[in-house]
């Protein structure tokens, strides 16, 4: 059986929709026989370039369109695959040969950009002193890479993406077509993840009525595709508004159990930042493509909780094991803290007040507020000397995430004195280093594997 883009493809201009910018010029081309030699679609992938190139081809012969059909005087062209000079000077060859059923002789190049420098230099020869019964009808969804001596021998119709209301209701029509029991929401997710392509959209819907029950609903559509539910895409750009990375790791934590993979996190935020844009957001479309593999997780968690290794503002500082309020705590920035007796003192102080400090606890005390923190202090050098804790990162991310303003003042609170960095130990600081660090020296390998 047929796929449902074959099936529903359209057979002549008219029936094209959503591309009414150039299917009307070329109607209008064709009721009054102003044929040019050259054309140029230019478009996104999906927009149907190729489709209304065929459809034209056949229109301006007046050969009846059927998807099986073929005809000599109609020639397709893989631009990616007959990219050299040899197989252009081969078509200008063919192309002087005149039509044998039809008025024109019509070459379809698809994917015309990557023909080499010396093909289109050919090619040119061919666009400059044209046989009469020769059109060149050229495909691309890069025509910046296509050069200006072609583009100015070519009428140029561009292709956009179709708005999802045009896209839903063709849709609709031809699930009614074919007997589908789909939910307006279904539909909605399925045209939406189509990005405005309407074959991209009919893949999609084929797709999931085979691979789905009798009823197709929302629920079934984010299953099949292994897609978060809008709610959670939400509340993970919100979460990073506010912050608050305690949250950002339990959503994250839950989706890649339920199978969601970062890459789909990644595109889905990208779309809710488009449709409803914040200034937070904004900053994030820059660094949300690189979600890619290898370490996609990794990547996602040190984008969304890298920048917010600070104190969520959802959870409340913990008083310190030595009882010093967060209140009490900021004066003990200035001041010496009184000794307390302890049993694990691990420093190296020269100040017998000092002596007091439990290293061992404070981490636990960091742990409990925030675990990126407490990951980078892993390892660290410390000494604690005239009232102040001196840390020392063995890493130069390390540094960068323990030397954050909000931070040190967390760890302030928390050890109840001043905190101070010491000079790092440099170490490799490529973007493996620093996952890895911010995972708690955890390493993703190719292949995925969840960073929890």
């Amino acid at each position: 059986m047929k796929s449902l883009y074959r099936r529903y493809r359209p057979l002549k201009l008219e029936d094209v929709v959503g591309q009414e910018q150039v299917t009307g010029p070329l109607k209008n081309a064709l009721e009054q026989k102003k044929i040019s030699h050259a054309y140029l679609f230019t478009g996104p992938r999906g927009t149907g370039k190729t489709s209304v190139a065929r459809i034209f081809a056949h229109e301006i012969n007046g050969f009846n369109y059927e998807l099986e059909d073929e005809y000599v005087d109609i020639v397709e062209i893989d631009g990616a695959s007959n990219r050299g000079i040899d197989d252009i000077r081969e078509i200008r060859e063919k192309a002087a040969i005149r039509p044998s059923l039809g008025k024109y002789k019509v070459y379809i190049i698809d994917e015309v950009h990557m023909l080499t420098k010396e093909a289109f230099n050919a090619l040119l020869k061919t666009l400059e002193e044209p046989p009469e019964h020769v059109v060149f009808i050229m495909a691309t969804t890069d025509p910046q890479k296509v050069p200006v001596t072609i583009l100015s021998r070519a009428q140029s119709y561009n292709f956009g993406l179709v708005d999802a209301d045009i896209i839903f209701n063709h849709l609709q029509k031809i699930s009614d077509l074919e007997k589908f029991q789909i939910e307006p929401d279904a539909l909605k997710l399925i045209v939406k993840r189509g990005g405005g392509s309407f074959r991209d959209s009919l893949s999609l819907l084929d797709q999931i009525s085979t691979a789905s029950g009798d009823l197709i609903s929302k629920d079934t559509v984010e299953k099949i595709m292994g897609l978060p539910h809008d709610e959670k895409i939400r509340d993970l750009i919100k979460s990073h508004e506010n912050g608050d990375t305690a949250k950002i790791t339990e959503l994250l934590r839950e989706l890649f159990s339920a199978g969601v993979k970062a890459e789909i996190i990644a595109e889905e935020m990208i779309r809710e930042i488009i449709e409803s844009p914040t200034t937070d957001g904004i900053r994030l479309l820059g660094k949300l493509p690189e979600v890619k593999a290898p370490f996609a997780d990794a990547r996602l968690l040190y984008i969304l909780a890298g920048d917010n290794a600070s104190i969520s503002p959802t959870r409340p500082v913990l008083k310190t094991s030595l009882n010093i309020s967060p209140k009490t705590a900021v004066k003990a920035r200035e001041e010496p803290p009184k000794q307390v007796a302890s049993s694990t003192i691990k420093t190296t102080s020269n100040n017998s007040s000092n002596s007091a400090f439990d290293w061992e606890t404070f981490l636990e005390e960091v742990r409990e507020v925030n675990d990126i923190i407490f990951a980078q202090l892993k390892g660290v050098g410390h000494e604690v000397k005239n009232g102040t804790l001196f840390i020392t990162p063995n890493k130069s991310f390390a540094k960068v995430i323990l030397g954050k303003p909000n931070n040190i003042s967390l760890m302030s609170d928390i050890a109840g004195m001043k905190v101070s960095l010491g000079d790092e130990n440099p170490k490799n600081s490529n973007l493996k280093t620093k996952i890895s660090d911010i995972m708690g020296g955890e390493v993703q390998e190719y292949g995925g594997g969840s960073p929890f």
